[in-house]
């Protein structure tokens, strides 16, 4: 009996992970069951076994999303000091390699321009996980002693999430690089990063 439940558990896991790469890289509404059964190796008549509907694959997904991003900010901040562990955090979110990667990286510059027409579920994960980076980011600023931590945590949050977006949206490699370049400079300025770093 253990292992069974220990497989259903693992078998769910390889949906999820591969129900969060697909969504973040076409949009939930691109995204079928049975493709997501298909890419992770089972056949689409299991996958009642694990979820109701797609609508809750697709909120548990958005779940997974962000424990994921949260799991890529502590290992991208642990053991430094508070600001050079903020620098650290700005260059890997503004960096080529996040920009060109959405299916791997952070759910809200992936998903945010379709949330509107997300079910409710999946809107309600979306929000809770973005209050958990925010979160992140205020304690990492309350560390560094930054005033008004938490306005600014969001500020932050949001003109990553803006400039990803817009370097996503470019179909010019250049302009890409640009947009990512300047927002980088920018807000580490504007924090006091670069002697951090």
């Amino acid at each position: 009996m253990r292992y069974q439940a220990e497989h259903k558990s693992q078998t769910r896991q390889a949906i999820l992970a591969q129900a969060a790469d697909a969504i973040r890289g076409k949009g939930a509404a691109r995204v079928g069951v049975a493709e997501v059964m298909q890419l992770a190796g089972l056949t689409h008549g299991g996958f009642y076994a694990h979820f109701k509907s797609k609508d809750e694959l697709v909120a548990a997904a958005i779940e997974q999303m962000f424990v994921q991003s949260l799991q890529r900010f502590q290992r991208r901040t642990a053991g430094h000091p508070p600001l050079q562990a903020m620098g650290l955090f700005v260059d890997g979110y503004l960096a080529p390699a996040h920009c060109e990667a959405p299916a791997q990286g952070c759910p809200l510059a992936a998903l945010v321009s379709e949330l509107p027409r997300l079910p409710a579920a999946a809107r309600a994960q979306f929000d809770a996980g973005s209050e958990q980076l925010v979160a992140a980011i205020t304690q990492l600023l309350r560390r560094a002693r930054s005033a008004g931590a938490e306005a600014m945590a969001r500020s932050l949050l949001a003109e990553l999430v803006g400039a990803l977006s817009l370097a996503r949206s470019s179909t010019d490699a250049r302009r890409r690089k640009r947009i990512l370049r300047s927002s980088r400079e920018q807000i580490k300025d504007r924090l006091s990063l670069w002697s951090q770093a």
